[in-house]
């Protein structure tokens, strides 16, 4: 652990030099030459012992305040990993930084030390304490969105609608058209959400029977498999009402007759379920697992580096092509949603090169 600036920036700490004694010369006899008599003897036995118990009080004293200055050294350093309101593991956890690990702060210079303003004792003045320069976290900033914007300008022949939402601010930025889209099957998350939001309330259950499995089993097929049937099922349970209630309930509006939503509104829904604000974090985590190894990874999970978690639903029908995901590494987490129209399937080549184009530029600025 690298010094403390509040105590050492005066240097080592000096402690006060004994008082100087004065010894008399002791008292000589004449008649003896240099011999002391015994009087002398008894004195000099005396001032020995003194200087004795002199000599180990000031290693002691010297020894304490060794002591005391490591101490708060340490304490310094401690105090500096520490945030105002600390999570468990604050002060040892690395901190995610563009794909490398800041060290632990307590391992940094005290700069952040609640000790900082303090005064030096040995120097009665402030410490000094060099500045350390902030880390840089990566964002959504204006130079991302230049260049999500020079992706749909380039490929203007498509209707291209972009969210993009740092989850640990819940902004939503948006790009390029930003209307209703059919969401083709990227509502199926609305409707499992839906759907588990009644287990939850106790209007329903996951090991119900439902066609020729369960309820729980019908929500995986309709996800990870993106099964139709499955869909039409979790549908019938909820209720044309039930779903279009529950959307508005998150602040969508939905009609599940036309199937329409906005990239936002997908990119929404997405961060409230990630974050936990959707439904308990059983289901949550379940249902974020029915999101991967999916029957269709060839949109945005291709273009997405080493390293970086993806949870996604694409949907696929006629001229709509989209993926909607969200991107997680080392405790940092973006929801990105692409929607697409086009004319039809035969389209879908060019399109699937767009939607991995804007994959790599968001994942290379966030990642």
């Amino acid at each position: 652990m690298p010094a403390n600036d509040s105590n050492n920036s005066t240097g080592p700490v000096r402690m006060p030099e004994p008082t100087p004694r004065h010894y008399r010369s002791g008292g000589h006899r004449a008649s003896d030459g240099s011999q002391p008599g015994p009087r002398s003897l008894a004195r000099r036995e005396v001032r020995i012992r003194q200087q004795g118990r002199s000599r180990r009080q000031y290693l002691m004293a010297a020894a304490v305040a060794l002591a005391l200055v490591a101490a708060g050294g340490v304490y310094a350093g401690v105090q500096a990993g520490l945030p105002s309101d600390p999570p468990a593991a604050a002060a040892t956890a690395p901190v995610a930084d563009a794909g490398r690990n800041v060290p632990p702060a307590s391992d940094l210079p005290a700069t952040a030390s609640p000790v900082a303003g303090t005064v030096s004792a040995a120097a009665g003045k402030p410490a000094e304490v060099p500045a350390v320069p902030a880390v840089a976290v990566p964002a959504i900033d204006p130079e991302l969105d230049s260049q999500i914007n020079g992706i749909i300008a380039a490929n203007s022949a498509y209707a291209l609608g972009v969210s993009l939402i740092d989850v640990s601010d819940g902004v939503v930025h948006g790009y390029g058209a930003q209307g209703k889209f059919v969401a083709a099957s990227t509502a199926k998350i609305l409707a499992a959400s839906a759907y588990y939001h009644l287990v939850e309330t106790g209007r329903a259950s996951l090991t119900a029977r439902m066609g020729a499995s369960t309820a729980g089993a019908q929500i995986r097929q309709m996800v990870q498999q993106s099964n139709n049937d499955s869909w039409a099922l979790i549908l019938r349970a909820v209720g044309q009402r039930g779903i279009t209630e529950y959307a508005a309930s998150i602040g969508i509006t939905y009609d599940r007759t036309v199937n329409l939503l906005t990239p936002a509104e997908m990119a929404r829904t997405l961060q409230l379920l990630y974050t936990g604000q959707l439904l308990n974090a059983r289901n949550t985590a379940q249902l974020l697992s029915y999101m991967q190894n999916t029957n269709f990874e060839t949109l945005i999970p291709p273009a997405v580096p080493p390293g970086v978690g993806v949870h996604h639903k694409y949907g696929l029908l006629f001229g709509n092509l989209h993926d909607a995901a969200v991107l997680d590494k080392d405790g940092r987490a973006f929801v990105f949603v692409v929607y697409t129209r086009g004319k039809n399937y035969s389209d879908m080549g060019p399109r699937t090169q767009i939607i991995q184009q804007l994959t790599r530029t968001v994942t290379a600025a966030l990642f």
